[in-house]
């Protein structure tokens, strides 16, 4: 049984509140885990079936069940979620490839909610009452786990996370019923880093900036593609002055001298270098 699940609207800055719970924010992919007649499945956020990837976790619990909750890999050098790692073991298709994953990157699925149980849709419940449900459950092995949380104070919270180098949190309204959609009850705060790029180039078809920072010799070396947060002022802009600045083109880009500074903010740095999700804030002049 899918069930589509409850979204997470943005709040720009974190927020405490008694109408709240507080939870950290993992850094991995959704799962609904459903157990229906003794057969398991799993789903992403998009009703994707990825049963097959995670086979550590085909594991029954006492009845039947339907769970949300992010599915996510530890670095096991730091204890820290990796989601390079995650996406890693989602893309794998090959049966030796997923089994040899599984004990070489074993998935942890951490649970939040509970929406369905022994027959009853509990989606119409207080989350607080979902929540006291979920931490009375008998987990069926250490690959899964139950979020902590915190009443009231999420902004101590949320500099913990900042302390830790972690995604950031999410708030939660206790009284709030379970909603197939986004919704303002639910709030992400996201712990942005932050970073100063060159802007080499842009893509022909839907838009997109290619960003270079340079390397320890001078020389710049592509970072990623900026999709997000430039305003059509902002593109303008960029677009008037870059004329004057085309080196060559191909099929998909137009290349421009490295002289456009810009700010973006992202969720990380990935191992090989490049920018997470960069966000445009704004040119450096």
């Amino acid at each position: 049984m899918f069930i589509s699940p409850m979204l997470l609207a943005t709040s720009d800055t974190a927020f405490s509140d008694p109408q709240y719970i507080f939870e950290p924010k993992i850094d991995g992919h959704r799962l609904i885990f459903s157990q229906q007649n003794s057969t398991i499945r799993l789903y992403t956020r998009h009703n994707n079936d990825c049963t097959r990837q995670y086979p550590e976790l085909l594991l029954p619990f006492g009845d039947d069940i339907v769970l949300d909750g992010e599915v996510a890999c530890y670095d096991p050098a730091t204890g820290l979620v990796d989601f390079e790692s995650i996406m890693t073991r989602f893309m794998a298709k090959k049966s030796e490839k997923i089994q040899q994953l599984t004990r070489t990157l074993p998935v942890t699925f951490v649970i939040f909610d509970v929406l369905h149980y022994k027959g009853q849709d509990l989606q119409q419940l207080p989350l607080m009452q979902r929540k006291e449900l979920l931490a009375g459950l008998t987990l069926p092995s250490d690959r899964f786990g139950i979020i902590p949380f915190i009443e009231g104070e999420g902004e101590a919270l949320f500099r913990q996370m900042e302390g830790l180098g972690l995604e950031g949190m999410v708030g939660k309204k206790k009284d709030t019923k379970y909603y197939n959609r986004r919704h303002s009850a639910w709030q992400k705060v996201i712990n942005w880093s932050y970073a100063d790029v060159y802007i080499t180039g842009y893509r022909k078809a839907q838009f997109g900036w290619l960003a270079c920072v340079p390397n320890e010799s001078g020389k710049m070396r592509p970072s990623g593609i900026i999709e997000f947060g430039a305003t059509p002022t902002h593109k303008k802009a960029f677009y008037g002055v870059s004329k004057a600045l085309i080196t060559g083109e191909d099929r998909e880009y137009v290349y421009v001298e490295p002289r456009i500074r810009a700010r973006v903010k992202m969720r990380n740095w990935t191992k090989a270098g490049n920018l997470r999700i960069p966000v445009f804030m704004e040119f450096i002049v």
